[in-house]
């Protein structure tokens, strides 16, 4: 008797075992997969049992959570969804998240482990902390006048801090409500084809995943070579630059829009946007300088993030001499994002300093706690201080006397280069309007706010489009904004 109580007890051990042994099977190797499997709904619906964190603008959130009972118990929500979109991004109960809802997820929904107070204790309780919140370094007056000066038509607009890299406007039109695509019923299905059909790509960010030709704003850059690489000494005296100008290795002929550009000094083809003198310029710098300028502002680089990623802008390497003189006037293969030719502004007015430009100023608890900050950002030096002092020289002589009379404020120090920028099969398209501009308030220590701006509009006659008139005066109502703004200005 003892013996087969002895069996028993042996078999029941090892059928203990077995047990113990595919318990751990399950969940150690075979837990991935059903985790991650579509017909488990258990983490979709943890996800959706709280309220999510709040993305703050000015110190007041635009984003909200609602409860709507069901069993994805919580829908995201949206102040002013359309003027905060190209920020915001969506989060979306079907189609997942982007933008600052997407690279912050995990402050938001609450899984960041640095929202725990007592980890430990949430870890053998299954519960996850409060969502925090993201506080942004948008200035609401800014973005709102960059979003109400582009109105209907297609474009965008970045500004800049010049000497934080902190970013003031990020604005996108046309625009969407993100609102739209939070819940998970027939409606945001509706919602999400219409907006991925609209012609008019409502949900692409352009200010900074949409490239295009700088045209003569990239002029500054160009300039910015010429001058570290002692071609131009002088910004008065004469250049060797003929008008028409003909293409190294060519019989193609570039010639000008404006008057008195054969051998003009830089002042006055900086003024008036001589395409002359600066194809000239860029290709006595030569390719290697050009590149080494291009590169140092930004172009080319493919890393670049604000937190979420940025489209790069591109400087060609690989060109001749006369691919080079188009490239240096902002035409054949170069294309910046609004986001970049910021950064361009903001380098001349900070002394020829770029800062890495940020999105996020800190991470919070909901209780208020800091989780993270932004700190310092690294700052690379792109021109000499001398070449900066003398490109805001001309910058500003842009504004007093040259195509850049709408960005100017009262009361303040502007710096501005106008630009239109040929496209389509043989530059049939309908020209961007493009400006870039800084502005320094008077009596202040150091430039305040740089901006770029570039106008689509498809619907305008060709000769009506030109960046003084079209982009410049949304410019100035983003710098005065700012120059305003208790906090910034």
């Amino acid at each position: 008797m003892t013996r087969h109580i002895r069996h028993a007890a042996v078999f029941c051990v090892l059928l203990l075992v077995a047990l113990l042994a595919h318990t751990a099977w399950l969940q150690v190797v075979q837990g991935p997969s059903y985790n991650g499997n579509p017909a488990n709904r258990r983490s979709v619906i943890a996800r959706y049992q709280q309220p999510r964190g709040e993305i703050l603008v000015g110190g007041r959130p635009v984003t909200g959570s609602m409860d709507t009972g069901e069993q994805l118990r919580y829908e995201r929500t949206y102040t002013d969804g359309p003027l905060y979109a190209p920020v915001t991004g969506f989060a979306s109960q079907l189609y997942g998240t982007t933008f600052l809802e997407h690279t912050e997820d995990d402050v938001l929904s609450g899984t960041d482990p640095m929202l725990s107070v007592f980890p430990l204790w949430q870890d053998l309780t299954r519960t996850r902390p409060p969502g925090g919140n993201v506080v942004t370094t948008l200035d609401p007056a800014a973005q709102r006048a960059a979003f109400d000066g582009l109105g209907s038509r297609k474009g965008a607009v970045a500004a800049i801090e010049p000497l934080t890299g902190r970013i003031l406007a990020l604005v996108s039109t046309p625009s969407y409500d993100p609102s739209e695509l939070s819940g998970n019923g027939p409606e945001v299905v509706a919602a999400w084809t219409r907006l991925n059909q609209d012609p008019e790509q409502p949900m692409l960010n352009r200010a900074v995943r949409q490239t295009y030709p700088p045209g003569s704003t990239f002029k500054v850059v160009t300039a910015a070579a010429a001058l570290d690489a002692g071609v131009v000494k002088d910004l008065d005296a004469r250049t060797d630059s003929p008008d028409p100008y003909r293409l190294p290795g060519t019989t193609t002929q570039l010639v000008n829009e404006a008057d008195g550009c054969e051998n003009a000094s830089l002042r006055y083809a900086f003024q008036w946007s001589c395409n002359t003198v600066f194809a000239k310029l860029a290709v006595d710098v030569g390719v290697e300088g050009m590149r080494a300028t291009a590169e140092g502002f930004g172009f080319n680089d493919e890393d670049l993030r604000i937190p979420f990623w940025v489209s790069p802008s591109t400087f060609d390497t690989q060109v001749d001499q006369a691919q080079l003189a188009l490239s240096s006037i902002g035409q054949y293969n170069t294309r910046a994002t609004p986001l970049q030719m910021a950064m361009v502004a903001a380098a001349v007015a900070a002394d020829g300093q770029v800062r890495t430009p940020y999105l996020v100023e800190r991470t919070t608890r909901r209780s208020g706690g800091t989780v993270s900050a932004a700190g310092s950002r690294p700052a690379r030096q792109v021109m000499r201080p001398t070449t900066a002092a003398r490109l805001r020289e001309l910058m500003a002589g842009v504004v007093t006397d040259g195509t850049g009379r709408n960005t100017a404020i009262p009361g303040a120090t502007v710096g501005a280069k106008t630009g239109t920028a040929q496209h389509g099969p043989g530059n049939s398209g309908t020209p961007y309007a493009w400006c870039i501009s800084w502005a320094q308030k008077d009596g202040a220590l150091e430039p305040k706010v740089a901006v770029a701006v570039v106008v689509e509009d498809s619907s305008a006659r060709r000769g009506e489009i030109s960046g003084g008139g079209t982009a410049a005066p949304i410019a100035r109502a983003v710098m005065e904004a700012v120059l305003r703004s208790p906090t910034t200005g």
